[in-house]
């Protein structure tokens, strides 16, 4: 049996990804517990894949209790509001942890290797859900938009449904 390790010094056995499983760990309990959409549907994992990859980028992400996770709650909380460039944020948040990954020059890092495959996912997959109209509106210069037609529906990346159900997930925690 080998011994449990969180960075790979275990005598050569892999490495356990233990800040992704968190994150994906707190971020199911929040979606689980808001109930905004059914266990196992795509919606609920385009929200778990998009709250667990913001939790999991954001930096010294907190653990649930005390003062350090009220102030990770409302960064979770500031970085998935609407209007938050949330896309770009994680491409550079990526694209920093991929060159302290090549600056080190040793193996891959498991944390990494599962928020490259969710971003993946969130990026490739697309959801049919409302037509929430420009996919950002609140650059629009001009007079505001009409309300939104919830009967219109359109094919939308899986991150950008994840991201109001995560918003709205950490406000029911």
């Amino acid at each position: 049996m080998h011994p449990e390790s969180t960075n790979g010094t275990s005598g050569g056995a892999p490495a356990i990804p233990m800040a992704w499983l968190c994150a994906e760990y707190v971020a199911d309990e929040m979606l689980r517990t808001g109930a905004l959409v059914e266990c196992g549907s795509l919606e609920y994992r385009a929200g778990r894949e998009t709250l667990a990859l913001t939790i999991h980028l954001c930096d010294g992400s907190a653990e649930l209790g005390g003062v350090e996770a009220m102030s990770g709650i409302e960064e979770w909380l500031s970085l998935t509001a609407y209007g938050h460039p949330w896309s770009e944020w994680v491409q550079e948040r990526m694209a920093a942890r991929e060159e302290h990954e090549r600056g080190l020059g040793g193996g891959t890092d498991p944390d990494l290797a599962l928020a490259r495959k969710s971003w993946r996912w969130l990026r490739q997959t697309e959801l049919l859900a409302p037509d929430l109209g420009e996919p950002e509106p609140w650059h629009q210069a001009g007079p505001p938009t009409p309300l939104v037609d919830e009967c219109e529906q359109s094919w939308t990346p899986a991150w950008r449904l994840g991201l109001p159900l995560s918003h709205l997930a950490i406000h029911l925690f």
